[in-house]
Order: C-alpha cells, then sequence, then structure tokens
C-alpha cells in the first residue's frame, strides 16, 4: 500500500505504517472535495507530495521536544507525514484558508496524531518561537521569510541552527542571491531515486 514510503524507510513501526496507509487513503479522498494539491498528480501521491515531504526528515531529523511550524500546508504537507515519522517532535501546521485546516484537523484526528495541530492563521499571525520553519514553496525565500524570520527561537537543540528548511525545485541561484542570510542547497536525489526528484532539493537557510 504504502511501497513507495517503505522503500526508503524500512524501520517504520507498525502504528506509522497504518499512519501512512490512513494519511494515503484519506487524503486523495478529501482532495475530491477539496482542492488541496493539483488533482494531475494525485495519482502519484506517495511519490510526489508523501516521500517528498519526508525529504525533510532525510536533511535534519529534530531532536525530541524540537517545535517546527509548517507554513502554507494546505492539506498537511510536509508537517503531517513528518509528524507521523516524528512522533516525538511537535508540529504546528498553518494555513490562512479554513476548508483546508479543517482538513488538516480531520486528518490529525484519524491518525491519531497527538503532536500536530492544525491552525487556521497567516504565518505573520502565529505567536509563540520555534526551532524550525518548514514550508513546500510557497513563495520566493525573500519573500517568505520576513513571515517568518521573527519566528526563529534561540535555543538550539538540534544538530544544525535554527532556520528554514524549504522544499523547492529548479535553479535555485538566482532566489538565493536575494536573500541575506546563510543558506545552503540540500539535493534531494541523494535520497530517493525516482525521476521526480532530478530538480528537487530542500534549502536550508540559517536564522
Amino acid at each position: 500500500m504504502i511501497d513507495a514510503i517503505l522503500k526508503y524507510f524500512p524501520d517504520l513501526s507498525p502504528v506509522q505504517i497504518s499512519q501512512f496507509e490512513k494519511l494515503a487513503t484519506s487524503f486523495p479522498k478529501w482532495n475530491t472535495k477539496i482542492n488541496l494539491v493539483s488533482r494531475k498528480d494525485i495519482d502519484e501521491f506517495q511519490e510526489r507530495h508523501l516521500l517528498h515531504s519526508l525529504a525533510i526528515f532525510k536533511a535534519m531529523k529534530f531532536a525530541p521536544k524540537s517545535r517546527i511550524l509548517d507554513v502554507g500546508t494546505g492539506g498537511g504537507l510536509p508537517g503531517l507525514p513528518l509528524a507521523i515519522l516524528m512522533p516525538d517532535v511537535e508540529f504546528i501546521l498553518c494555513d490562512s484558508v479554513g476548508k483546508k485546516i479543517m482538513v488538516v484537523n480531520e486528518l490529525i484526528s484519524e491518525l491519531g496524531l497527538k503532536n500536530a495541530k492544525g491552525i487556521q492563521a497567516r504565518a505573520c499571525d502565529i505567536t509563540g518561537e520555534f526551532d524550525f520553519v518548514i514550508s513546500r514553496a510557497v513563495s520566493r525565500l525573500s519573500k517568505f521569510i520576513p513571515w517568518v524570520e521573527n519566528k526563529i527561537g534561540k535555543r538550539n537543540i538540534n544538530a544544525w541552527p535554527n532556520g528554514i528548511l524549504y522544499l523547492k525545485g529548479g535553479d535555485l541561484i538566482d532566489e538565493l542571491n536575494e536573500i541575506n542570510y546563510p543558506s545552503e542547497i540540500i539535493p534531494i536525489p541523494q535520497w530517493f531515486t525516482e525521476e521526480f526528484f532530478e530538480t528537487k532539493a530542500v534549502v536550508y537557510v540559517t536564522l
């Protein structure tokens, strides 16, 4: 059922396998009612959405008790797959569209996740401090960073300094030249070999 995920994450617990199977089944059903992701590639949901989200885990396995903010989560990506994989990490998933956050919280309930919560809000209106902000290509980083740069806490409990982990594709050099923070492009094909990931990367920005 979730072969694309088990190929790269063979050590999932029975609970995690069940949660991924439920997510892989329920998300496409919700997508027929509310447009969460492009309907053109929903048949490739596991690879293009779940596995893509999990590239962030490959880049950074968050330390226990980390607080992570998923901005522009839509129907819960990349936050929900990561919350399944890291049950000892807290995830706040925000989106300004109420219908999408309703789906996120329905999925959280269905999956039995205790470490995730959906909030209808713009990123700039979220309160609290976070160790990392994650997102899937909501906008150019020069626009995105001002929304979240004051959300990053000062404690450092992870292997890398706090900041942003951003899923992006294509040529990123010009975009990174627009920002004034240290950044790094981490190619996803080093972990996942499918053709879809050839031009995909996790962009790490230190804040």
